[in-house]
């Protein structure tokens, strides 16, 4: 499987009679999945099936889904009232008589409530599950192309995270070959801490002397820490090259590799060492950062 991001965008549109719909789907970061659905009046039955849907597409991300309807005018038909009409008139020319104005004309007639009536054509049952099932197709359509965005973005990062290990990889070798790690090099550092000690005229006991020497000889060797930090490695690499929703575990081993490091730069008996391991820390940082946006 492919390696995912969290963020994307899409929006399509399309048609269903008189209806004319738009979805727009943004995607950010999320723990969990998150979908927010902004659906019309009248609309809202749709959100379950619509999360239902975006779910199976989906693992992780916050979603907001924005759907836009617009209808065309309906038909409209227009009728004279004729019984209303002859009313009106018989009224309107007997008053004039009465009156003796002048007769009045029709076009003014006209324009008396309920002398002309005008309906519009209602929306019938199948037109409006054929423009329902229209908006699930293009919802369905938009989620399609926010995923090939989301999977676009994932291999930009996952060149990126590649990079990332290879640079702790590097440094890690380098800590391994570092020299002052050789017993030796740990022999001698003791060696010049204990004489500067017993310059100072104090008075020790050799076999307690003896014993600190191999408890601080123990607690700079960094052994454990590259053994483990050369299999994070090992198991980041596999997880990038599996794809699919590890960014969780990616997020975990980053916080693996941050806890190695630190206990790193706590050991280092030489500033080389120490050196090196700032550095690691801050392409651990990197790419905890990037793993931040893998689905």
């Amino acid at each position: 499987m492919a390696l995912a991001s969290m963020t994307g965008f899409a929006r399509t549109q399309g048609t269903s009679g008189a209806w004319g719909w738009a979805w727009e789907l943004k995607s950010v970061n999320g723990k969990g999945l998150d979908v927010r659905l902004r659906l019309p009046a009248g609309w809202e039955g749709l959100e379950p099936g619509l999360k239902q849907i975006a779910s199976r597409a989906l693992s992780r991300g916050n979603v907001n889904a924005n759907l836009t309807l617009t209808r065309t005018d309906p038909e409209v038909s227009v009728r004279v009232n004729e019984d209303v009409l002859r009313a009106v008139m018989t009224s309107v020319r007997r008053v004039a008589a009465d009156l003796d104005a002048p007769p009045v004309r029709l076009e003014s007639l006209l324009g008396l409530k309920g002398v002309i009536e005008v309906s519009e054509a209602e929306e019938g049952e199948a037109e409006r599950r054929a423009a329902e099932a229209a908006v699930i197709a293009g919802f369905e359509m938009s989620l399609t192309a926010l995923t090939a965005m989301r999977l676009q973005e994932g291999a930009a990062l996952g060149i990126v995270l590649s990079e990332r290990l290879d640079g702790i990889a590097r440094l890690t070798a380098a800590a391994e070959a570092n020299p002052a790690r050789r017993p030796e090099a740990i022999r001698a550092k003791l060696a010049e801490q204990i004489r500067t000690l017993m310059d100072t005229g104090a008075s020790f006991d050799a076999d307690r002397l003896h014993q600190e020497a191999l408890v601080l000889a123990s607690k700079v060797d960094v052994r454990e820490e590259l053994d483990r930090l050369v299999a994070h490695v090992a198991a980041a690499r596999a997880m990038l090259a599996e794809g699919g929703a590890v960014g969780r575990k990616l997020d975990f081993l980053a916080q693996e590799f941050n806890r190695e490091t630190n206990t790193l730069c706590s050991k280092a008996n030489d500033v080389s060492l120490t050196a090196i391991g700032l550095e690691l820390k801050g392409l651990v940082e990197q790419f905890r950062e990037q793993v931040q946006n893998i689905e």
